[in-house]
C-alpha cells in the first residue's frame, strides 16, 4: 500500500495546540458545573421541600441537558473537530449574561460571577485565536485550504 492510500493519522495530543486543550478544559469545567448544579437542584426537588417541586425538577433536568453542549464541545476540541468551536463559542457567549447577572447580586454570587466572566472571556480568546482556528481546520470565508 503506498503512502497516498494510507489514511491520514488522527491528530495526536502532541500535535494539538495548548490553546485548544485549555479551551477544551474550560468547556469541560463549565459542563461539569452545569451537571453538578442540575443534579443538586434535582435532588433537592425530589427529596427536599422546595417551593415548587415541579419547577425544581424541571430546572435540574434543564441544567443537565444544557451541560451536554459544553461537554460535547470539549470532547470535539480535544479531538480537533472543526464543528466543536461553534458550540464552544455559543457556551461562552451564553455564560456572559449569566456572569453579569451574578455580578449584580448582593450576595456570595459575586465571586462566582467574577470566576464565570473570567472563564468565558478566556475561553473566547482561546477559541478565536489563529492557532486554534488553524488546528481545527476552520477557514475564513473565501479562503482556500493551505
Amino acid at each position: 500500500m503506498s503512502s497516498e492510500q494510507t489514511p491520514a493519522a488522527p491528530e495526536t495530543e502532541a500535535s494539538r495546540p495548548r490553546r485548544v486543550t485549555y479551551a477544551a478544559a474550560l468547556c469541560a469545567l463549565e459542563g461539569l458545573a452545569l451537571v453538578t448544579g442540575g443534579v443538586w437542584m434535582l435532588v433537592l426537588g425530589l427529596t427536599g421541600a422546595p417551593d415548587d417541586r415541579q419547577q425544581a425538577v424541571t430546572g435540574g433536568v434543564t441544567l443537565i441537558v444544557l451541560a451536554l453542549l459544553p461537554l460535547l464541545a470539549a470532547r470535539g476540541l480535544l479531538s480537533l473537530r472543526g464543528w466543536s468551536r461553534g458550540p464552544a463559542v455559543i457556551t461562552q457567549v451564553m455564560a456572559l449574561p449569566v456572569a453579569y447577572t451574578l455580578l449584580q447580586a448582593d450576595s456570595m454570587a459575586i465571586p462566582a460571577g467574577i470566576a464565570l466572566m473570567a472563564m468565558a472571556v478566556t475561553a473566547l480568546v482561546l477559541l478565536v485565536n489563529r492557532e486554534t482556528t488553524r488546528a481545527l481546520g476552520i477557514r475564513g470565508p473565501g479562503r482556500t485550504p493551505e
